[in-house]
């Protein structure tokens, strides 16, 4: 079992929650299995305990992670691809590792895009979630609150826009 009840966790879809117990549960007819029961600010979820290294939960990014994190976030950002079905693919299979550094660099480029020409709708709507997940994760990992994650986060972002308009790219 790599986590503990109490722990809390990041779910690549869900976000920061809290593993508040261990249960066995049988779902959809299939044999019962030992699940852990998280608990996110919006939802209950339920994720098996044994697989694939139980379906992208981690830990919350450690507080002394966060300074690489603050310098990803100024650097200069990825060209996205043109067209938006394309970019769309590429931006989620980047999310699909679950890891910080895809969420923080997603946020970054997709951001930076914006800058260039107004986000589409699908745009729109990945860069909210993902921005909403970041908040949760940082404001865990700083022991501050989400607003204040927020704060931060958009104001590393402004501090690269800032950069950026200077470059002229």
């Amino acid at each position: 079992m790599q986590f503990n009840v109490g722990d809390v966790v990041v779910h690549p879809a869900h976000g920061v929650g809290r593993i508040v117990k261990l249960e066995e549960k049988r779902l959809f007819g299939a044999e019962a299995r030992l699940y852990y029961e998280l608990s996110t600010a919006k939802s209950t979820v339920w994720v098996p305990v044994e697989g694939n290294l139980t379906n992208g939960l981690r830990p919350v990014t450690s507080k002394n992670a966060l300074a690489h994190y603050r310098n990803l976030l100024k650097s200069r950002s990825a060209a996205l691809d043109k067209d938006h079905r394309q970019r769309n693919l590429e931006l989620n299979a980047r999310l699909k590792d679950g890891s910080f550094q895809a969420v923080c660099a997603v946020i970054r480029d997709l951001t930076a895009h914006g800058w260039k020409t107004p986000l589409n709708d699908g745009d729109a709507a990945l860069l909210r979630k993902t921005r909403e997940n970041c908040y949760q994760e940082w404001a865990a990992a700083a022991g501050v609150q989400v607003t204040q994650a927020s704060q931060e986060i958009e104001a590393l972002l402004a501090e690269a826009r800032q950069k950026y308009s200077e470059s002229g790219r």
